[in-house]
């Protein structure tokens, strides 16, 4: 597929001038105001405390989801202390944290907290470097805080196996990147045309299109996608996941990105798509903000209760959203006891009404959290 006489959007004779139909993206650029509008409503009247909660919810999904597009799982525990030590959010006992998670942390929260900070090529390395502290992709060893080099080919991103890979994109040369990434921040740290939903659109795509790192563009690219939000909100504190967003629709996002880098300079389809996108993580935002009231009641409504420390933290994993059925050999695993003592746990809570069984029994015997009295 070519656009003209080029193959990919870089080759383009007009490149980096980009160009959308304003008009067809006013819509949806007033959509994406109106729903930030109400959910931010919403969060000012629940109080900092939940405030806090709520942004700590919204930055581990942020993590997790950002590292999960590029096929990395990462321990949710690990990730929410991380993200709540920095903040100085109070979460109770804090799950040990690695280096890889606390580098993808200190890239999101540098991204989002010190969003009025200027781009420059040292902060890049910087977040590149913390994503990949043993020098390593794998078990590839690859060129950290710095630049590509192109020393085993052109930069290619590719599906399939190998002898039948396809070619999905192929990045500028490295020999360009100096003057190509010193354009892109020069940019970055302009931006006041008054568009600025556009302009996180826009530096996303900018970014992932010069790929200028051996590994790491997609995080890097979706990092400067939530400075550029973070910007566009005039706020430190993010309460939506666009990352969470976009790995629930990975496919679309790789199909879109592919169309858009193999187009011409009118981006209006990408930026359409991406405020649509970003309209939904908004959205989301709102469940992530129920679960986050319904916590707080929960232990509200709980607080006079005796609880031990193995309780407090299975019924926190149960409210933080716990996948699968909750069984004695569950907990017996994730709070490293015996299963003699998961199962006094869990029917004391039981017997105190925090608990409730499910029906199937014997070795399919499960619980839930019980509903809590209107």
């Amino acid at each position: 597929m070519k656009s003209g006489d080029y193959r990919y959007i870089w080759q383009a004779n007009d490149w980096p001038h980009w160009r959308f139909d304003l008009a067809a993206l006013a819509g949806p650029m007033a959509d994406v105001s109106r729903a930030q509008g109400v959910l931010l409503g919403r969060l000012a009247d629940v109080g900092m405390p939940l405030r806090n909660q709520a942004s700590l919810a919204a930055l581990t999904d942020d993590v997790i989801k950002t590292s999960e597009i590029e096929g990395e799982q990462l321990k949710v525990e690990s990730v929410r202390s991380s993200i709540a030590r920095r903040l100085g959010v109070d979460i109770g006992a804090l799950a040990p944290v690695d280096r890889h998670v606390e580098g993808v942390v200190e890239m999101v929260l540098d991204a989002t907290v010190n969003y009025q900070a200027p781009m420059s090529r040292e902060r890049l390395f910087g977040w590149h470097a913390a994503l990949f502290p043993t020098g390593y992709s794998g078990l590839s060893k690859i060129k950290v805080g710095n630049w590509r080099d192109d020393a085993r080919g052109p930069m290619q991103v590719v599906s399939g196996p190998i002898g039948r890979q396809r070619v999905h994109f192929e990045a500028p040369p490295a020999i360009h990147l100096d003057a190509e990434t010193n354009r892109f921040i020069d940019w970055v740290n302009g931006r006041s045309n008054g568009l600025p939903l556009l302009d996180a659109g826009l530096g996303h795509l900018w970014f992932v299109t010069l790929h200028p790192f051996d590994d790491g563009n997609g995080r890097i690219a979706r990092a400067i996608g939530d400075l550029l939000l973070a910007r566009a909100d005039g706020s430190p504190q993010r309460f939506y996941s666009l990352s969470a967003q976009i790995q629930r629709e990975r496919k679309a996002y790789y199909d879109i990105l592919e169309r858009t880098q193999k187009g011409s300079m009118d981006v209006t389809e990408w930026l359409a798509w991406f405020l649509d996108v970003l309209h939904r993580a908004v959205d989301q935002a709102q469940h992530t903000l129920d679960a986050v009231l319904r916590k707080a009641r929960f232990w509200q409504h709980w607080a006079a209760t005796p609880l031990n420390e193995r309780q407090v933290r299975l019924l926190n994993r149960l409210l933080d959203g716990f996948e699968g059925k909750l069984t004695s050999s569950k907990w017996a695993a994730i709070a490293k006891c015996s299963p003699d003592t998961a199962l006094r746990d869990i029917n004391d809570l039981l017997a105190r009404g925090v608990l409730r069984k499910l029906d199937a029994g014997g070795r399919s015997t499960s619980y839930e959290l019980n509903d809590l009295p209107q």
